[in-house]
């Protein structure tokens, strides 16, 4: 509005200044003329308000004529962006509506704004219905302590990315990789987008994956196991036939005995943990305690094998980690298996694992002297199908790298052709 009045007031002063300089002018022309010749005054004074109009409507003609033609363009680019948004409002909407993730659009106090088709279906409420429904219907007390967390760092302008696992209804539970994305508009949040998939499926397969390498794993250890069971079993035997023939008890031979029958109960009590399904719940686990388990299982394998295993705590405290016991055991399980495997029969073979804490982690080393690593092979291992062995499938790693991932920690691999293997495992200790 001011501009129309700024081209208006503009157009109108020069008008004004166009006619009194052309009457101060024509009244001085005029005056010369008048003492020189009258017929030529009389001509002039005839024909100077039709000079006058000519002279201002060209120049008039050209102001206009420019300023509108700036006009237009501007009205042209301003049209031509216009275009340009609804294209790209398109695209933004085409990016949520057709998006095969769930999408929500939420207000600063967490109320929805929009939802796409999606969100609708794997939340199984309409959009009407969201803006109603409060979101600690679908997570319990804790979890939602947890979200509520990464809503506030969105909240700051922080964009987050977790899983979860929300309830509908009574019995269905759906478990959720959520990405929580600022809006920022003028440099200040003004909402936030929340993405949401639905891995149900994906972590039911891997942990049936997870449970079939365990299962294999099993089954490659009870050979070992079986052999070594077997001398304790032996020396039972000849005790018992020892007291058939003499007819006498000879209470160091119970005790020995006793400690032969502790050894079988200690490594058939731990291939029955390692085997039994149970539901992943994480809780605070010591470090120590877990690898001392698998020791005892292993320590068959390496026998076997004519290996000798060397367990080392550099820890001055205990070191506890919040995870689940099974699949942690799982996992130094096929890692101490690969060491001992890859010594030759003809090496003198050592494996040494050592618990150590670096900074705000616990860290396990295994390191052998066996064949080693070229580095090219190094990069791939832990993708699955692809193994070192020639007997192998290729999942072990990648099992044992998935389940460290769940764990928040890294697992990290360093080998030398003829010299050995190194693989660290870390993961974030937590207070007991």
């Amino acid at each position: 509005m001011k501009q129309a009045k700024d081209i208006a007031l503009k157009i109108s002063v020069t008008y004004v200044l166009l006619g009194a300089l052309w009457i101060v002018l024509s009244d001085y022309v005029s005056m010369i003329i008048a003492h020189e010749k009258l017929s030529m005054y009389i001509y002039f004074q005839r024909y100077k308000g039709w000079l006058f109009t000519f002279v201002t409507g060209i120049i008039i003609f050209f102001l206009i004529y420019r300023r509108t033609n700036e006009l237009i363009l501007s009205n042209e680019k301003l049209s031509k962006k216009e275009k340009q948004l609804q294209i790209r409002n398109q695209h933004y909407h085409s990016l949520f509506e057709q998006n095969p993730d769930a999408v929500l659009e939420l207000s600063l106090d967490g109320h929805v704004v929009s939802v796409n088709a999606e969100a609708e279906g794997l939340l199984e409420f309409t959009h009407d219905e969201l803006k109603e429904v409060k979101f600690s219907k679908f997570l319990d007390e804790e979890e939602m302590k947890r979200v509520t967390d990464y809503f506030f760092a969105t909240f700051k302008g922080l964009a987050s990315t977790f899983e979860t696992k929300i309830h509908i209804g009574d019995n269905k539970g759906k478990i959720l990789r959520c990405s929580l994305v600022p809006i920022i508009i003028n440099r200040e949040v003004t909402g936030m987008f929340a993405i949401a998939r639905d891995i149900t499926l994906n972590r039911e397969n891997e942990e049936m994956v997870v449970a079939s390498e365990k299962l294999s794993v099993i089954g490659q250890l009870a050979a070992a196991v079986a052999h070594e069971i077997r001398n304790p079993l032996t020396s039972l035997k000849g005790f018992i036939q020892l007291m058939q023939t003499t007819n006498t008890i000879n209470h160091d031979h119970l005790d020995i005995m006793l400690s032969e029958v502790d050894r079988i109960d200690l490594i058939s009590g731990e291939m029955l943990i390692l085997g039994k399904q149970q539901e992943t719940h994480f809780s605070h686990e010591r470090l120590d305690d877990i690898l001392q388990q698998v020791l005892v299982l292993m320590e068959a394998q390496a026998n076997l094998d004519n290996v000798s295993m060397i367990y080392e705590n550099l820890s001055e405290k205990p070191l506890y980690v919040l995870g689940e016991s099974n699949q942690l055991k799982q996992v130094f399980i096929n890692i101490i298996k690969n060491a001992v495997e890859a010594i030759p029969a003809s090496r003198d073979g050592k494996v040494s694992i050592t618990l150590e804490e670096k900074g705000t982690n616990a860290q396990v080393i295994v390191k052998d002297n066996g064949v080693g690593m070229e580095p090219g092979r190094i990069e791939h291992l832990g993708e699955p199908f692809y193994s070192t062995k020639e007997k192998g499938t290729g999942l072990g790693l990648a099992v044992c790298k998935k389940i460290i991932q769940r764990h928040k920690g890294h697992i990290h691999f360093q080998s030398d052709i003829e010299k050995g293997t190194a693989v660290e495992i870390s993961l974030p200790t937590c207070g007991r």
